[in-house]
């Protein structure tokens, strides 16, 4: 008899993660089937315009299968969607998937720059704040992590707008950048720079600039709090006082030894706020007039495109997942405390 297959702790946390995440993407996509029945209209109606007689309203739903029982309409759609296949828009008779592919590549490039900002700025502010604990800087920083977490994204986008653009003129209130640019990489600050141009560069980063900022701001102050309680606890430990007994500086006690373990935490808070960030964006998007995956969801909802909305809902949701997936294998490589599976 052959002795049974040993499975890792790592591979038994992995297949449960997959697992919960499969039965996490179907109970989504149930509620999302659900709630788009419920938006109020009827999408034939809607594609054809007020005008279409009776007859041209139900043949077109005939078409669409919308005359069918809810569960025959979810069948198809769950089995559309396990072969990527997520329909067609009803609005622009297009796929479903090219329309997302088309606009993805603008939300994740702001996500990306939003992110970069909010953890570069949001670690710093956390670092300042646990070496002057107690001082005015501690109480400055995280003062404005309140206010940064506390202030609605469309307050801050607007008075963003207010001053910057409106006001003094220095940064464009809306849009994506030099529309000229040659699209490669769908990354138009790539795409500008590999035009050679500095003034399409120039122009992408203007146009990033603001809803960057707005974007991020709420993942820095949440980044800022944990990095100045995680880096509190770590100059706390025995180990940090045994290095600071050696007479090692100050500076190398934080960053070689301190800030490095401290940052492990901190790992987990940015890779969910990256996901929270990339399906959040919507209001960002529609402020700033940015051309991405967001403010298309918005227009589809407008204009009751039922596909558009179950596919672009679904992606988000596969995008996000993804996310806490890798992150939560991260975490449990970087940090050989973590137990797994209870073990």
């Amino acid at each position: 008899m052959e002795p049974p297959i040993e499975v890792s702790p790592l591979a038994r946390f992995v297949l449960k993660r997959i697992g919960s995440i499969l039965l996490s993407l179907w109970g989504v996509s149930v509620l999302v089937f659900l709630m788009v029945q419920l938006i109020p209209g009827n999408p034939a109606r809607a594609m054809l315009g007020e005008r279409a007689t009776e007859e041209a309203v139900r043949e077109l739903e005939h078409t669409l299968g919308l005359d069918r029982p809810l569960i025959v309409q979810y069948a198809a759609f769950l089995s559309r969607a396990v072969r990527l296949d997520l329909g067609r828009s009803i609005k622009t008779n297009e796929s479903v998937i090219r329309e997302i592919w088309s606009r993805f590549p603008a939300t994740l490039e702001l996500t990306l720059v939003a992110m970069a900002f909010a953890v570069t700025a949001g670690i710093l502010v956390g670092a300042v704040a646990a070496t002057q604990r107690g001082r005015l800087l501690d109480y400055a920083g995280m003062a404005a992590a309140l206010v940064g977490v506390s202030i609605p994204i469309y307050c801050l986008g607007l008075l963003l707008i207010l001053v910057l653009s409106s006001g003094l003129g220095i940064l464009p209130s809306g849009g994506r950048g030099d529309a000229s640019v040659t699209v490669v990489s769908g990354f138009l600050l790539i795409d500008s720079a590999l035009s050679g141009s500095w003034g399409a560069i120039r122009s992408s980063l203007a146009h990033l600039l603001l809803p960057a900022v707005a974007l991020g701001t709420v993942p820095l102050a949440i980044i800022s709090r944990i990095t100045r309680s995680s880096l509190l606890e770590v100059l706390d430990q025995d180990y940090i006082r045994t290095v600071r007994a050696a007479g090692l500086p100050e500076r190398t006690v934080l960053l070689k030894y301190a800030l490095k373990n401290a940052l492990i935490p901190v790992l987990t808070v940015v890779g969910l706020e990256f996901g929270y960030l990339l399906g959040g964006a919507v209001m960002t998007e529609t402020i700033f007039s940015w051309p991405g995956l967001g403010r298309w969801l918005v227009t589809s909802v407008a204009a009751r495109d039922m596909p558009a909305i179950q596919g672009g809902v679904l992606f988000v949701a596969v995008l996000f997942m993804g996310i806490t997936f890798v992150v939560d294998i991260l975490y449990v490589v970087i940090d050989p405390r973590v137990r797994l599976g209870g073990e």
